[in-house]
């Protein structure tokens, strides 16, 4: 019996999806598992790099985008596994996430969904995995800038508890419970599915559960791109979870709608260039093990300074880049690596196995990068 259905719905992300796949192939090494990516007509060459590379794991081939809803809707009809992970293809998980979450999530009885701990690309925590219920009151004080009750700020980080809300980047349920409760609601073509699938399955008597013992890497900027496609459909999944979930009266809907398009229009005007700076020639550190890999790297990226290390030395202040070779080192020393320099001003990148290209982000709200890297030169 297959035990997981690893569900990844996939738009124009090639190289985020590579290296993710890398680490859940990792993690699911001794897990009965099986992967599914639902493609929704990408034209960047995802589908093309998952045929050769991941022969192993099942595509879905849209058409259309179909938005996100629908696609992981399609990628749970085709999975088998006991338990589904919905994940975003912008993560990068540890080698043994799925031990750690399965064995507690069998230890539950009511158990609905579950979480975990997620950092963004510079190894800092991002709040928005664990969330409370987005109250009418609780959601004007969010658009209005005030965000202390938006967040499950009452549960440590590092804890593991029950909570409100989870986030559909990496969200592990039962496929039965996920089926008998609709799954994700289809009206939604991207964004609020998930606060809506964790309302209904509190709702019903089960619970999700934030499990803050293990960690993820979320390059959030890559999904959530903050232009007016974005905005639209992120205020718009809002209303459609009041007007499913809450009965509100005219006046208070009306003064919602305004208050989304004031506060969509004011982001649209006030949108900064979060882009990701070239990393050409800074003071580079990699970590590793293959000095040809080093060299071509250094080459490239014409570094003033570089360090060539297997281990992370004790002084690290004075470079401006870290590069961490996933072929030397495993994707949990990696994340935990990121949890270390957090309050380094260092950039972050990795350079997955088997590939020539190094990868990261610098902001939660900005598009990651990537730079090709010829290793054969």
């Amino acid at each position: 019996m297959v035990k997981l259905s690893v569900i990844i719905v996939n738009f124009n992300v090639q190289h985020f999806l590579e290296q993710c796949l890398l680490s859940v192939l990792e993690a699911t090494k001794n897990i009965h598992s099986e992967i599914i990516v639902v493609d929704n007509n990408s034209t960047d060459g995802s589908c093309a790099m998952l045929l050769k590379k991941f022969p192993e794991v099942a595509l879905i081939r849209n058409s259309e985008n179909l938005g996100f809803s629908k696609s992981n809707n399609q990628g749970v009809d085709r999975a088998i596994g006991e338990y589904i992970l919905i994940l975003n293809p912008d993560t990068v998980l540890g080698e043994n996430i799925f031990e750690k979450i399965l064995t507690y999530s069998e230890s539950k009885n009511d158990f609905g969904a579950l979480g975990v701990r997620f950092i963004d690309g510079t190894g800092n925590f991002l709040p928005e995995c664990k969330r409370n219920f987005p109250s009418v009151r609780i959601a004007f004080r969010k658009l209005l800038g005030f965000s202390n009750k938006y967040y499950a700020n009452h549960i440590d980080e590092n804890e593991n508890k029950v909570v409100d809300i989870l986030s559909g980047a990496f969200m592990l349920l039962k496929r039965d419970v996920y089926l008998e409760n609709g799954g994700f609601d289809e009206d939604y073509f991207m964004y609020g599915e998930d606060v809506d699938l964790s309302y209904t399955l509190s709702s019903r008597g089960y619970s999700n559960y934030y499990f803050g013992e293990t960690t993820i890497i979320h390059y959030k900027g890559e999904s959530t791109i903050k232009d007016k496609p974005y905005l639209k459909n992120f205020y718009g999944a809002m209303q459609i979870f009041y007007k499913k979930h809450f009965k509100i009266n005219n006046l208070v809907h009306f003064s919602l709608n305004v208050l989304f398009k004031l506060v969509m229009n004011y982001k649209l005007l006030t949108k900064s260039d979060s882009s990701t700076q070239s990393l050409m020639r800074n003071k580079m550190i990699y970590i590793g093990d293959d000095f040809n890999t080093y060299e071509n790297i250094k080459r490239h990226l014409q570094t003033e300074q570089s360090e060539f290390c297997t281990t992370l030395p004790a002084t690290i202040e004075n470079y401006e880049l870290i590069i961490l070779d996933s072929a030397c080192l495993s994707f949990s020393e990696i994340i935990k690596y990121f949890e270390e320099l957090k309050s380094i001003k260092i950039r972050k990148r990795i350079i997955p196995k088997n590939t020539n290209f190094i990868i990261g982000g610098d902001s939660s709200g900005a598009r990651g990068e990537v730079v090709q890297i010829d290793k054969n030169h």
